[in-house]
């Protein structure tokens, strides 16, 4: 990251000075980073970093841009270009390519759809990248050749694929494809037979705002819809849910703003909804209820440098196992935040090591544990040690 920063501060002609001045940050820190002593910034200031340059967080710390394989599948390699290709065909603009004369049934697009969602709950983003593609474009096939409420059905279907490649996308630093993922989700959502898709659109596209760096609109969409929506005393489970999960969204973008009065604010009404829930639901890929509002209580500690909280704050979180792996790997990852601010690099890396043993393959792909088993790796007093090992799985170089 510190080349990176250095590399953008000096061809915008500014001093270290200056960047810390727009960016809000001790030069220090501006200093720190640019000379490789120090690998890991909080998000808020990674944002307010590359606010300051033009630039997307995600190029600033060097988020993998493309699928990992140890080796070719028997169809191949997943592949950016093919994602690319079905979310934005040529077809689209200069017509002239025909959808198959029989295109996939509606069952079995629901039974691949709820295939991929399981393997992106799990992070094997490589798997993603293989069956995405081709899910797309059947799903665009059957909704082009079906009628009435078959029509309807694929839609559905064709939304909740475009919104996986979306979040595929922005984790891989494309968020401006993942942007164009969305727009066709939401078209796809018009034509649909399921009234939640579209919360969960405006919640995948808050996210890929934040990720932009954009985000005042982050904060925003997810804070009307979740007006538009808000539950009453007698709303059902999901429908509380839905509006935790908008909650929730706003406050990560909150949150790297350093609008934590927003943030404890927004967070207190997420753990009412979960409250009254009593348990967590999975919509779709996502989970909300009791757990996830705790986890993302944490994860706002962290944010909020307020490291001794979010240790005791998640020895309180209930029900962990409940979660889909990606969710509790990204928790055990703010665990190791809480313990490396306090220096406590052996509770780092336990921490590290849980998140590994529950999504491994999604750790290759998380910007905040690799820049965090850099920095443990470089302070390790012996080269044997698990976190260097830990290093080499997720293919750090050094």
């Amino acid at each position: 990251m510190g080349d990176r920063l250095a590399e953008l501060r000096l061809r915008r002609g500014m001093t270290q000075e200056y960047l810390a001045e727009r960016a809000n940050l001790s030069v220090d820190v501006v200093r720190k980073l640019e000379q490789g002593r120090r690998k890991t910034a909080r998000l808020s200031s990674i944002n307010a970093l590359a606010r300051a340059l033009d630039t997307e967080p995600s190029y600033l710390v060097g988020q993998p841009s493309t699928f990992e394989a140890s080796e070719p599948a028997e169809d191949g390699l997943p592949s950016v270009l093919a994602l690319r290709q079905a979310v934005s065909p040529v077809a689209d603009l200069l017509g002239g390519e025909t959808d198959p004369e029989d295109p996939p049934g509606i069952e079995e697009l629901r039974a691949a759809l709820r295939s991929t969602e399981a393997i992106r709950r799990e992070g094997r983003m490589g798997e993603i990248g293989m069956l995405l593609p081709q899910l797309i474009r059947d799903a665009r096939a059957a909704a082009h050749a079906h009628t009435d409420g078959d029509a309807a059905a694929a839609n559905s279907v064709l939304a909740v694929a475009y919104q996986v490649a979306a979040t595929t996308l922005t984790a891989l630093g494309k968020e401006d494809a993942a942007f164009t993922a969305m727009e066709r989700s939401l078209a796809a959502i018009r034509l649909c037979d399921d009234p939640n898709l579209e919360t969960l659109a405006v919640s995948t596209l808050s996210w890929v705002f934040t990720s932009q760096g954009r985000l005042d609109d982050a904060e925003r969409i997810a804070l009307d819809h979740a007006a538009r929506i808000e539950p009453g005393f007698r709303s059902r489970p999901e429908d509380l849910a839905l509006w935790g999960i908008l909650l929730l969204r706003a406050a990560t973008a909150a949150v790297r703003q350093e609008k934590h009065g927003t943030v404890t604010d927004l967070l207190r009404l997420a753990k009412g909804a979960a409250a009254s829930m009593g348990e967590d639901r999975l919509i779709h890929a996502i989970p909300f209820g009791p757990t996830n509002a705790g986890i993302a209580g944490v994860n706002f500690l962290v944010e909020m440098e307020k490291s001794d909280e979010a240790i005791r704050a998640a020895r309180t979180v209930p029900d962990l196992a409940s979660l889909p792996p990606t969710w509790r790997a990204r928790f055990h990852v703010d665990r190791a935040l809480a313990y490396g601010d306090l220096g406590d690099d052996l509770g780092a890396e336990n921490a590290l090591l849980r998140a590994e043993a529950d999504a491994p393959e999604w750790m290759r792909y998380h910007s905040t544990s690799r820049r965090l088993v850099a920095e443990l790796r470089e302070r390790a007093p012996r080269r044997d040690t698990a976190v260097v090992g830990l290093a080499d799985r997720l293919g750090l170089m050094g």
